[in-house]
């Protein structure tokens, strides 16, 4: 576009459709029309999404009140949010957490699940303190972490609660579960709904083929933690989803193909301070992807 520069945000929305493979012609303003917030304009399949429903890890707004990360997610032109006991503690009422979830629900966003949770302990009232929170707050998932020994107690409540599990791996350093496939070995043989939270991040710093890793999981994978490294083996490196090396393209080309039902959240962990110019430019890099592909299948 000859005299005129392109916006970074507009950029990255042009790079992610060339990562998607999917070549760019026509008006700035018609590309601008087909990549704008889900809630500004819908879908040629009539969702609110373009292929994949991404939604907000409520963590990467720690730093802010529930009231601010509600409004914060609706900046993003995002519905659906995993709620983080920052924003809703796990020691609130019964009547307080009911408030907050009529709070969130009535902002229009949905609770798609909580956590990260720690199970602490194998005891019967350990666990389900936090499936009676998960249940209140309206969370038909909850994203988790435990020593493998107490999986077989938390299978009883989710066939009590129907509140699936999905394991949260934390990549090296972790001594229960750094690899989706530590998750997926513990929980072979049991309940459908005993799952997984693929954190993409802490996938590739234990140097596993994330792309394999989300195929292999299959429908044990019911959520996703979305982030970008500079260097997939340094936590350190995390960066705007788009600026690092992370296969998202790829990642996001696999869930559409296994038809993935569940969700992508963006957990961005750095710039606590002032992450909504971060989260912004890496929605917009995830949504281009999305369009690229959308238009490559049409």
């Amino acid at each position: 576009m000859p005299g005129q520069d392109l916006p970074r945000r507009t950029f990255l929305k042009f790079a992610a459709l060339g990562a998607a493979g999917v070549t760019i012609s026509g008006s700035a303003a018609g590309a601008a029309e087909l990549l704008r917030p889900p809630s500004l304009a819908r879908s040629r399949h009539g969702a609110d999404d373009i292929g994949l429903k991404l939604g907000v890890a409520s963590y990467s707004l720690r730093n802010f009140s529930r009231a601010q990360a509600i409004e914060m997610t609706k900046a993003l032109g995002a519905r659906y949010i995993n709620l983080k006991s920052v924003h809703l503690p796990y020691e609130a009422s019964p009547a307080e957490i009911a408030a907050a979830r009529q709070e969130v629900e009535a902002a229009g966003l949905v609770i798609v699940g909580g956590g990260m949770i720690t199970f602490e302990t194998d005891t019967d009232d350990g666990v389900r303190k936090y499936f009676d929170y998960a249940r209140a707050g309206g969370m038909p998932v909850i994203v988790g972490t435990c020593k493998p020994a107490v999986l077989p107690r938390i299978e009883k409540f989710v066939k009590q609660y129907n509140i699936k599990l999905a394991i949260h791996n934390h990549g090296p350093g972790d001594e229960n579960f750094p690899s989706p496939y530590d998750a997926l070995k513990a929980v072979k043989g049991m309940d459908s709904r005993m799952g997984l939270c693929i954190d993409l991040g802490h996938t590739v710093r234990t140097g596993t083929d994330v792309v394999r890793a989300v195929a292999d999981a299959g429908p044990r994978l019911f959520d996703m933690h979305a982030k970008d490294l500079r260097d997939l083996s340094a936590v350190e490196s995390q960066c705007i989803v788009g600026e690092g090396k992370m296969p998202i393209p790829e990642i996001f080309r696999q869930l559409e193909t296994m038809r993935y039902p569940g969700y992508v959240n963006l957990e961005y962990e750095i710039d606590a301070d002032n992450p909504l110019p971060g989260m912004k430019q890496s929605f917009a890099y995830m949504r281009g992807v999305l369009a690229g592909l959308a238009g490559k299948h049409s």
